[in-house]
């Protein structure tokens, strides 16, 4: 029975650490995506998740600004598109919620210029044209 209370414990924690998947002290650029001035259009954004996404309803693409993803913890590839973070700068602890729609190759985030400027309260990202961030997948609630 010991060796039986182990592995569902171990097989609990494996289901844990795959669905809250985060990572600390992340580069965060900046794109200029600007969806608001192309109603929200993956086609015409030429965004990688487009192929997938980009028939969903306008409230599904417009509830949450918009950040390309290949930070270092998390799905890649269309197993991506869709998912939502909760990504912090780490220097004023301002929050935001973001859908990912695109590939990136920086190895962390690429927000969309308005979510960048929403986290950078202090103005020290825009200075050196990136915030350090964290983030976490978070459910998107659609």
């Amino acid at each position: 029975m010991g060796k039986m209370s182990a592995l569902v414990v171990l097989m609990l924690c494996m289901v844990a650490s795959a669905c809250a998947q985060s990572a600390s002290n992340v580069r965060a650029t900046y794109h200029l995506y600007n969806p608001q001035n192309i109603e929200w259009d993956y086609l015409r954004a030429s965004v990688y998740c487009a192929t997938w996404d980009a028939n969903k309803s306008l409230a599904f693409r417009s509830k949450y600004g918009w950040t390309a993803f290949c930070g270092p913890v998390g799905p890649t590839g269309q197993e991506s598109c869709g998912k939502c973070l909760r990504v912090t700068n780490t220097a004023t602890n301002a929050p935001v919620t973001v859908r990912i729609v695109d590939q990136c190759s920086n190895g962390g985030l690429d927000l969309d210029v308005n979510v960048f400027n929403q986290i950078d309260t202090n103005g020290i990202g825009y200075q050196q044209g990136y915030l350090t961030v964290n983030y976490e997948f978070v459910n998107c609630g659609d």
